[in-house]
């Protein structure tokens, strides 16, 4: 994959977005650049944050997280399908045992910046327990084609080593949320995470370093995906003709990616690949 990023359409996002301030603004920009890419947004699957200052209702600058809405495309996306959610009454749910989706969701409204609001992802948890500014998240269809082996999480760290920390599947929500923040600060000098059978997520402190970093971390993963698409040697495909049969040279076609389908979990997708294609 190749960078998008463009420093004057970043610079014209900035001032587009000039009074909502330059954190929301390449929050926008870089959120389009992921949501365009349909190798990064499988079934238009993925979310994004930033945490920053806003006014709320009285006037007065709170800390927010701003995260993708339930319902907006991110290739597309306007300041709007980012809403804002008070910060801190996110962190102090950590502290809890459980935490039901419906109990989720109220708490999270309850503490929109904006009332009328779209509901944030249902994954705003895990954005808000993972300290960095910036953070990324998509349903890659290299990376998925990595993780969904049988063996997913060891060939996704022979590919990715220590760049990255590694969460056991679990359905999103509180569950995940919890897990993804205890595999982070084992080490908090990973850029990202992979979470097994759903996808993957990048942070840093700036948009272009989070946005970047999730561009270098999945072309890690279609550089092992091509390394295994090799054509078979000449011999391999010299097959006798059955009496009759009117033989044929047989040209190579690389096996598709993965094969999507459904997941169970909510704004996810799975895919899956020939384990003997990636040995």
């Amino acid at each position: 994959m190749q960078s998008a990023w463009i420093d004057r359409d970043a610079d014209a996002a900035v001032a587009r977005y000039e009074n909502l301030g330059r954190d929301l603004a390449l929050r926008v920009y870089t959120t389009r650049l992921l949501g365009q890419d349909p190798r990064l947004v499988l079934h238009g699957g993925g979310n994004t944050s930033v945490k920053t200052r806003l006014a709320d209702l009285n006037g007065e600058d709170v800390d927010v997280l701003c995260v993708k809405g339930s319902g907006w495309d991110m290739g597309a996306i306007e300041p709007a399908g980012l809403p804002a959610v008070r910060l801190a009454p996110l962190l102090k749910l950590r502290a809890r045992e459980i935490l039901s989706d419906e109990e989720m969701v109220r708490l999270q409204r309850a503490n929109l910046i904006e009332p009328a609001a779209p509901n944030p992802s249902v994954e705003a948890l895990l954005h808000a327990f993972i300290p960095h500014k910036f953070i990324d998240h998509t349903h890659s269809t290299a990376v998925l084609a990595l993780t969904d082996q049988p063996d997913g999480e060891a060939l996704c760290r022979e590919v990715f080593g220590a760049r990255v920390g590694y969460v056991p599947y679990l359905m999103p929500g509180f569950g995940l949320a919890k897990a993804a923040a205890e595999v982070f600060d084992a080490d908090p000098s990973v850029e990202g995470l992979i979470l097994v059978k759903h996808g993957i997520f990048s942070f840093g402190t700036e948009a272009r370093q989070s946005y970047e970093r999730m561009i270098a971390l999945v072309t890690l993963a279609e550089q092992r995906l091509a390394k295994n698409r090799k054509p078979p040697s000449s011999a391999q495909n010299r097959r006798p003709a059955r009496r009759g049969q009117r033989t044929s040279r047989r040209s190579f076609a690389a096996p598709a990616a993965c094969r999507t389908t459904r997941s169970t979990a909510p704004g996810s997708a799975l895919c899956s690949t020939s384990a003997a294609t990636m040995r």
